[in-house]
């Protein structure tokens, strides 16, 4: 792109690009992005039943987990198995029509799945769905 000057000359505008500022951006946003990756992906390991029947997730709900060393999650968050009902009742402004999931990892005790289970009905939730996996079709775990 050329243009005339004040004094009659015709100048060419100059066309490059510093891209040394493009660069540090770019290295900035790059290790932001390394740093903050793992973090989301980090979720709670639990090794779900497997069962004929699956109903797929269809919208959003809150998750309650139990990991293999019995330590209950409310969302991403550890709670005290003694706190649930109360978290909940904070949480959930109608608990008559609100639904709940829960993870439980196979492992666990039959005990400890009836204790969270028990805290939830204390919460006055009554729609609580078992998560699980399917079970393909030749008869095998995923």
């Amino acid at each position: 792109m050329a243009f005339t000057a004040a004094n009659g000359r015709t100048q060419s505008a100059l066309s490059d690009i510093n891209v040394t500022p493009l660069v540090d951006v770019v290295l900035v946003l790059l290790v932001i992005f390394m740093v903050t990756a793992p973090v989301l992906q980090s979720g709670i390991e639990v090794s779900v039943p497997h069962t004929r029947t699956v109903k797929e997730v269809t919208e959003e709900r809150l998750v309650i987990s139990i990991d293999k060393s019995q330590k209950v999650y409310l969302g991403n968050d550890p709670i005290n198995i003694n706190q649930i009902a109360a978290r909940l009742k904070q949480r959930i402004r109608d608990p008559q029509h609100q639904a709940i999931y829960l993870r439980s990892d196979e492992d666990v005790p039959f005990g400890a799945f009836a204790t969270v289970m028990d805290a939830i009905k204390q919460s006055g939730i009554s729609n609580v769905s078992i998560v699980t996996q399917p079970i393909d079709s030749h008869g095998g775990k995923r």
